[in-house]
């Protein structure tokens, strides 16, 4: 990623919705309230075949009543420091704001290619005020309109003269996807700079901290996948506002996009109807899957209570009872490494192959030492079993009369499939065809 662009300013300058129009997305939540974005958020973009990313930010702004200020200014600063090419978002609207010409101050000390974006001036008039931002002691400045996208051509024929090489259009593509999910305050954005070393997102006790579906790279220790930090989910009832509504769309494409979802719960809270609906959702959409019980440091144990509660969660999820169950404390950063190799583990046990000649050798013994049960007079057999060539474990079934194999029977032969072949963690299909 060596071509980056960093969109900065003040809040509700349009950063958000000029990230979407380069990216050619609707990734960034966009909200007429300020303070929406928070934490830095990544997408590529393509002009005249330069490839590049573009870093997101939340508004830059001092000396507020905002919790999260201090936290955005330095996701600000990071975005900045990795940047080669850096957009300085200003809002013709409003004119010269004090915050811009603070902001300006910071950006001259950077030494790096600096353009105002002078938004909003969709009309003429406007378009003209743009020449009042001279004043920032930037030279480069371009009126555009980042809803209708009018301006942005010229803006960035200028921006990908500073890229040197070419990027491929995307490094990550190939890569297995990990989705960080959960209710709020579970502890996932934690979990997520527990792994990667830095503050990669804004962690607070207040629930909903994180909007954004936060994408990051990890690259240690002979793994490379992206992980990807999201928003709590909570039920439909209990969502109050259209920013949290679209947080918890994006967590949910998240979920869709992923290969594994990695399931935060609270241990002090346990497993709740909520959690069990996620992972339902996860299974529906054939994703390997690993719980991780988060804050295990606060229970008080015994020798028995782990014990113990696992099985009080495998009753609550059957019959989702494949689903591997870690024990974590990302505060004490305990096991939290060891729940990153077991989403590594699922993540090949979705993509495993298993021969024909295989597994007829293990599953027609097994089905001739427990046949399918009479039913109706007639007697089921199975003739020959094979896997289908699709992205997630399918199985087809060869009979001659596939219409009597019952659920509970089916149920077994996928336990024994998971026995013999190692499928913790992912959800199997099986299909019953007439021979």
């Amino acid at each position: 990623m060596s071509n980056i662009v960093a969109i900065v300013g003040r809040p509700n300058v349009g950063k958000s919705t000029l990230f979407n129009r380069l990216t050619e997305s609707k990734d960034a939540i966009t909200d007429d309230q300020a303070g929406v974005t928070r934490d830095r958020h990544y997408g590529l973009a393509e002009w005249l075949n330069k490839n590049f990313t573009v870093i997101d930010t939340g508004g830059y702004v001092v000396g507020s009543d905002d919790l999260f200020e201090d936290a955005i200014r330095k996701q600000v600063s990071i975005a900045i420091e990795e940047a080669n090419v850096i957009l300085f978002v200003v809002d013709t609207m409003e004119g010269l704001h004090p915050l811009d010409k603070e902001f300006a101050k910071i950006l001259r000390r950077s030494k790096k290619p600096v353009y105002v974006v002078a938004n909003k001036a969709e009309t003429f008039d406007r378009n003209n005020q743009a020449h009042e931002f001279y004043e920032l002691g930037l030279d480069n400045i371009f009126p555009i309109s980042a809803e209708s996208g009018s301006g942005t051509g010229d803006l960035l024929d200028a921006v990908i003269t500073h890229f040197e090489e070419d990027a491929p259009e995307n490094p990550f593509e190939g890569l297995p996807r990990f989705a960080i999910l959960g209710r709020p305050n579970v502890g996932k954005s934690s979990f997520l700079n527990a792994l990667v070393g830095e503050n990669r997102s804004i962690v607070t006790d207040i629930a909903g901290t994180t909007r954004d579906s936060i994408d990051t790279h990890y690259n240690l220790f002979g793994k490379e996948f992206i992980l990807t930090d999201t928003a709590g989910l909570r039920k439909k009832t209990k969502v109050k506002d259209s920013i949290e509504f679209y947080s918890v769309m994006r967590s949910l494409r998240s979920l869709e996009e992923c290969d594994v979802c990695v399931m935060l719960i609270d241990a002090t809270q346990g497993l709740e109807s909520q959690d069990v609906n996620i992972l339902r959702l996860a299974e529906k959409s054939k994703k390997g899957m690993i719980l991780m019980v988060n804050k295990w440091d606060l229970v008080q144990k015994d020798t028995k209570t782990a014990k113990l509660f696992e099985d009080a969660i495998r009753k609550k999820l059957a019959p989702m009872d494949y689903i591997p169950i870690i024990f974590t404390s990302v505060v004490e950063k305990k096991r939290i490494f060891q729940a990153v190799e077991r989403a590594v583990e699922v993540y090949e046990n979705r993509k495993r192959r298993i021969s024909t000649s295989q597994l007829n050798e293990v599953m027609l013994e097994v089905i001739e030492k427990y046949p399918p049960p009479f039913i109706k007079g007639k007697y089921v057999k199975i003739k020959y079993v094979t896997q289908l060539p699709t992205h997630t474990p399918t199985f087809a079934f060869f009979c001659n009369l596939p219409q009597y194999v019952q659920e509970s029977y089916q149920r077994y032969l996928e336990n024994q499939l998971r026995k013999h072949f190692d499928f913790e963690g992912v959800p199997l299909q099986l299909f019953f065809r007439k021979k």
